[in-house]
């Protein structure tokens, strides 16, 4: 996670391994937080980023 820099790609989905906040910045430049995402959740969601800022989960995993 990180507050300034977006991934390389555009992932298709993004695993989360240790359940808690998801903070994320959306392709369309808007901030989402997923809240109370459980561990071993898969997110089929398109994101620029994901904030370090708001994001309590960890073993983040983003799938191209």
């Amino acid at each position: 996670p990180s507050d300034s820099s977006d991934l390389p790609v555009l992932p298709r989905a993004i695993y989360v391994g240790q359940a808690g906040n998801l903070a994320v910045r959306m392709p369309d430049g808007s901030a989402v937080i997923f809240a109370n995402v459980q561990s071993g959740s898969f997110l089929p969601i398109r994101v620029q980023g994901v904030n370090a800022t708001g994001t309590t989960a960890s073993a983040i995993v983003t799938l191209w």
